[in-house]
C-alpha cells in the first residue's frame, strides 16, 4: 500500500511550493505539485499607462530581477511597432546575460549544491588532499592547505556551536551522499566565496540600470544615458567598471563554478533520475540583430516533443492554438469554459479557491489543488529552462553549445541520454553559464566600439506619446529567463492596458494535472524515484531544485490566516 509524503514548504526556492509523493515500494507512484499563494499582478495593471508596466511588472519577484521588466517593455514596444537602438539592445542583453550569471552561480552554489554535498562531511577532510584536488582542477588562486584549512575551522566552530545558522536542517550523513570528505570540503568553501562574487556583478545592473534589485527600463529603448565625457551620464570610467565586473564573473564560471560542476558530477553519473517529460519549450532570445528576427538568436527558437532532436517545431506566440492555459485542476474560473484552454490575450485572471481550509494535511488532488494554471503548447506539457534550451539549441545544431555539450559528456563518460536526469538538467544549466559569461563579454565589447565610433544613442522617442499609437494594439513580449521561457501579452485600448497576461517559467513546469490528466514538469520528473527514507527525502529535493523553482512568478500574495502546515521541515530559511 503507497504511502504519501508531504514537502510544504520546499525551502531553497522562491515562494511557496507544496510537494506531495505517494511511496510504494520505495519509488514515487504519483505527484502533485502545488503553489500555495496566488498571483495577482496582471489584476493591479489594468486600465495603466502601457509605458508604466514595466516597473509593476517587474515587482513580480526580485530574484529574476529584470526579466519581467524586460518582458513587459518588449510586449509594449511589440503591440506599438517600435524599434530600439542598437545599444539599447546590447544593453538589455548584458543586464539578462549578468542575471544569468549571477542567478545560476547562486543556484548552484546556495540553492541546490546541498543536494548534493555534505557539509558536515567536511569536517573529516584532509585539508591537503583538498588543495591538490583543486589544483588539478583549475587555476583558481586560493587552492593551499592553509586556506581549506582554515575554512574547515570555521564550518568546526559552526558545528560547535550547536548552531548550523545557512546549513541548518540539511539531511547530513543522508546515505544518497556520495562524495567524499575533500571534495565536499572544496565545494562548502567555495560556497561561502560564491556568496562574496555574487555581491558583486549585480553592480553591472547598478551602472547600467540604476539599481538592483529592479533596474530601469524604458518603453523605446533604456533609461541610461551615456556620455563618456560626463558625470551626469554613464561615462568612461563607468563602462570600463562593466568591463571589468564582466571579466570578474567569466574567470569565477571557468575556475570555480564549472570545475566544481565537473568534480561533483563525477562522482553522481549513475544517479538518473528526475528526467520527466521529454518535451521542451524555448522562446529563444540573445539576438545578435533585432529582437523579431529569431534567426539571430544565439538561444534558438523551438519545440522538441517526445525527445526527438531530429526535428525541432517552430514556436509563434501570437497563434491562439499554440499557447494556452488551461485551469481545471488550478484555483482560478474561466467563465462559462470549463475544460478549455485560453491563448494568453484572451486569458483572465479569476480567483476561485475551493481546496481545504487551512491549516490541512492533505490536498485533495482529485479536484483543483493549485494556485498555479496549466500552460500547454499545442495541448503538450512542456518543460523550459536550462535544459530545454540546450536541448532545443542542440537538436538546432547550434555551433558552440554542440561543442559544449560534447565535450563535458566526454568529460563525464555519460552517454547523452544522461542528460534526460536532475543531474542533467544541473549539468546543462553550468554549460548555459558559461556560455552567457562569453556573450555578456562579446556584447560589451560591441557597445563599447559602438560608443568609441560616435553611437551613444540609447532611447528612440519617435513613439513615445500616445497620440501616435493606434486605437487598438496587441503585442507579444518574450525574454528566456533563468528558469525558462517567459511570455507577456498585453493588450491597449484608448491608450491604457486592457489585458495582460503572464506566462513564466515556473508556471509551466510547476503546473498541476491539466484537463486531460496529463502531469506537469515537476509531477513527471519524480516519477519512478526512488526514496531512500521517506522521512528524508533527499531525493525529491534533488530533483524539483534542478528546475530552480521561482514560485513567486508562478503565484502571488499569500494566507490571511497566516498558517502554516509543514510535514517535513527541509533546508535552511524556514
Amino acid at each position: 500500500m503507497s504511502k504519501r509524503i508531504v514537502v510544504d514548504p520546499v525551502t531553497r526556492i522562491e515562494g511557496h511550493l507544496r510537494i506531495e509523493a505517494d511511496i510504494d515500494e520505495g519509488r514515487i507512484k504519483e505527484a502533485y505539485s502545488s503553489g500555495t499563494a496566488v498571483r495577482g499582478i496582471e489584476l493591479i495593471v489594468r486600465d495603466r499607462d502601457p509605458r508604466d508596466l514595466w516597473a509593476y511588472t517587474q515587482r513580480v519577484c526580485g530574484v529574476c530581477t529584470t526579466t519581467h521588466a524586460l518582458a513587459s517593455v518588449r510586449a509594449v514596444e511589440d503591440a506599438l511597432d517600435i524599434r530600439i537602438p542598437p545599444n539599447a539592445h546590447l544593453i538589455r542583453n548584458i543586464m539578462n546575460e549578468a542575471l544569468f550569471v549571477h542567478d545560476h552561480v547562486v543556484h548552484f552554489y546556495h540553492l541546490h549544491a546541498l543536494d548534493w554535498v555534505d557539509v558536515l562531511s567536511a569536517l573529516k577532510a584532509d585539508p591537503e588532499e583538498t588543495s591538490r584536488i583543486a589544483q588539478s582542477l583549475s587555476r583558481w588562486p586560493k587552492s593551499s592547505p592553509g586556506y581549506f584549512k582554515d575554512v574547515q575551522k570555521s564550518v568546526k566552530t559552526v558545528v560547535e556551536s550547536g548552531q548550523l545558522g545557512l546549513f541548518a536542517n540539511g539531511y547530513w550523513g543522508h546515505p544518497a551522499y556520495k562524495l567524499p570528505p575533500e571534495v565536499n570540503l572544496l565545494a562548502v568553501a567555495h560556497y561561502l566565496e560564491a556568496l562574496d562574487w555574487q555581491k558583486e556583478i549585480v553592480k553591472v545592473h547598478t551602472i547600467l540600470g540604476g539599481k538592483n534589485p529592479h533596474p530601469h527600463y524604458v518603453v523605446g529603448g533604456m533609461a541610461t544615458p551615456i556620455d563618456i565625457d560626463s558625470d551626469n551620464a554613464v561615462h568612461a570610467e563607468q563602462l570600463m567598471h562593466v568591463s571589468q565586473l564582466i571579466d570578474q564573473a567569466v574567470e569565477f564560471v571557468e575556475q570555480v563554478y564549472i570545475p566544481d560542476l565537473f568534480a561533483i558530477a563525477s562522482h553522481y553519473k549513475d544517479w538518473r533520475y528526475g528526467g520527466g517529460l521529454d518535451n521542451y519549450l524555448c522562446y529563444g532570445d540573445f539576438s545578435t540583430g533585432d529582437i523579431r528576427d529569431t534567426s539571430k538568436y544565439r538561444m534558438p527558437r523551438g519545440v522538441i516533443l517526445g525527445g526527438n532532436l531530429d526535428e525541432v517545431l517552430e514556436v509563434d506566440l501570437k497563434d491562439p492554438e499554440q499557447v494556452k492555459e488551461f485551469v481545471d485542476r488550478s484555483w482560478y474560473d474561466y467563465e462559462g469554459e470549463g475544460g478549455k484552454g485560453r491563448h494568453p490575450w484572451e486569458g483572465e485572471t479569476t480567483l476561485r479557491y475551493s481546496g481545504p481550509k487551512p491549516p490541512y494535511t492533505r490536498l485533495n488532488t482529485e479536484e483543483k489543488y493549485s494556485w498555479v494554471k496549466a500552460p500547454r503548447w499545442k495541448e503538450h506539457p512542456m518543460e523550459t529552462g536550462p535544459l530545454a534550451r540546450i536541448m532545443v539549441s542542440y537538436a538546432a545544431g547550434i555551433e558552440g553549445t554542440v561543442e559544449l555539450v560534447d565535450e563535458a559528456l566526454k568529460r563525464l563518460d555519460i552517454p547523452f541520454s544522461a542528460l534526460r536526469s536532475a543531474l542533467g538538467r544541473t549539468l546543462a544549466r553550468g554549460l548555459e553559464t558559461r556560455l552567457t559569461a562569453r556573450w555578456m563579454r562579446q556584447d560589451m565589447d560591441q557597445l563599447l566600439t559602438n560608443i568609441k565610433n560616435g553611437d551613444q544613442i540609447t532611447f528612440n522617442s519617435a513613439k513615445w506619446e500616445p497620440g501616435t499609437w493606434p486605437k487598438r494594439a496587441r503585442g507579444v513580449g518574450w525574454v528566456e529567463a533563468p528558469r525558462g521561457s517567459l511570455g507577456h501579452w498585453v493588450e491597449i485600448e484608448d491608450g491604457k492596458t486592457k489585458n495582460y497576461q503572464m506566462v513564466v517559467p515556473t508556471t509551466w513546469n510547476a503546473s498541476p494535472r491539466d484537463h486531460k490528466g496529463n502531469r506537469g514538469a515537476y509531477e513527471a520528473s519524480l516519477i519512478g524515484t526512488p526514496v531512500t527514507d521517506p522521512e528524508k527525502p533527499l531525493e525529491i529535493l534533488r530533483i524539483i531544485h534542478s528546475f530552480d523553482p521561482c514560485m513567486a512568478c508562478a503565484v502571488h500574495l499569500t494566507d490571511v490566516s497566516g498558517s502554516a502546515s509543514v510535514d517535513i521541515r527541509i533546508g535552511w530559511g524556514g
